[in-house]
């Protein structure tokens, strides 16, 4: 199946300044040289600590962050990335340059990128904040339409009056501010303004981890539906990997800017293979007093994505390291027909 997303070789890096003139003197590596496919319908989700890079690789792959390096491709066929890899293989920059202009986001410029803008959409961790408090519903969830020029300004409030409908609110709310909403109704007009300009790949960061638990899986319930009805494609960045695990179809585990391991759910909760998934699942807290988890408690601390470890980025926390994990970096191997790995001693 062609992928709808495809990012490859993907680097992102902050700068850190010092000094009067603000010299650089070294980088944040927060995505460090990612691939990553995401086909049609896919909800993919993303785990992994805090400040493992799972934001910024959803922000860079949207264009919101610009990349260092990389590439990433959106809905072309199969065909054109073979022509891609072909000219890679044989050195063709010219040929290679006229293809990545053609289709590599990283390469759109700023009018270019504001077509494809509908069809890739962002809902944000907090709903209150990403709402302008001075715009009335309305106003919030017709502006992404007034943009891109879809329709008249009948056709505008239609669309709104029916969005706000979908997402479970009624046309009564559509003349009120922010701030006269719950926060599980704040993300369900967020999740309204993201559906305004009918896409095909949305990322959520982190949408219900500032709601409560019975109000989390009503929106995980509204996200089901739509995907089902739109047909609709997810990345679904998280820290939570009981919500990954209920929801999505794959899961990617990140840490400090690297995948270190991707595959179906079942798999990645039941036969963890990366030591550090291992880890993140051993501490994660189940709702049964009487069933208990093994307890696998890491050394260390997690290393600067500045300076990270020579090797396996994971090895200086890892009981399992030998000398390889520390010269040589793992390869993202293939362990199965949709698992990856990236490890020199992976758990069997």
């Amino acid at each position: 199946m062609p992928a709808l997303i495809e990012a490859r070789n993907l680097k992102t890096y902050f700068p850190i300044l010092q000094g009067v003139i603000r010299r650089p003197v070294g980088f944040v590596k927060a995505v460090d040289d990612v691939d990553l496919r995401i086909v049609p319908g896919q909800w993919l989700g993303m785990v992994g600590e805090s400040g493992c890079g799972k934001t910024t690789l959803g922000k860079t792959i949207l264009r919101l962050i610009e990349a260092t390096s990389g590439n990433i491709y959106f809905n072309i066929p199969d065909d054109i990335l073979d022509e891609i890899e072909t000219a890679q293989k044989n050195q063709n920059d010219q040929q290679l340059q006229y293809l990545n202009n053609q289709y590599d986001l990283t390469t759109y410029s700023r009018d270019r990128l504001k077509g494809l803008r509908k069809n890739m959409q962002l809902v944000h961790q907090d709903p209150f904040s990403s709402l302008n408090p001075r715009m009335k519903i309305k106003d919030i969830i017709a502006e992404p339409m007034q943009v891109h020029n879809m329709g008249s300004k009948q056709d505008i409030f239609e669309r709104v009056n029916e969005l706000i409908r979908l997402v479970g609110l009624s046309e009564n709310h559509v003349n009120r501010y922010p701030h006269q909403f719950s926060g599980g109704q704040r993300q369900r007009i967020a999740i309204a303004r993201a559906l305004a300009t009918t896409p095909k790949f949305i990322v959520f960061d982190e949408p219900t981890s500032a709601l409560d638990v019975s109000v989390q899986a009503q929106i995980l319930i509204l996200l089901k539906e739509l995907k089902e009805k739109f047909n609709l494609t997810y990345l679904y960045i998280t820290h939570a990997l009981t919500v990954a695990e209920s929801v999505c179809d794959t899961i990617a585990v990140m840490y400090l800017g690297k995948i270190v391991e991707y595959g179906d759910p079942s798999d990645i909760f039941t036969q963890p293979m990366h030591p550090y998934t291992q880890a993140l699942i051993l501490s994660t807290p189940i709702p049964d007093p009487q069933h208990k988890r093994g307890r696998l408690v890491l050394p260390g601390e997690v290393p600067s994505p500045s300076n990270p470890p020579k090797g396996c980025r994971f090895h200086p926390r890892c009981s399992r390291a030998t000398e390889i994990c520390s010269e040589t970096e793992p390869l993202f191997e293939n362990r199965g027909s949709n698992r990856k790995v990236a490890c020199w001693h992976p758990l069997v």
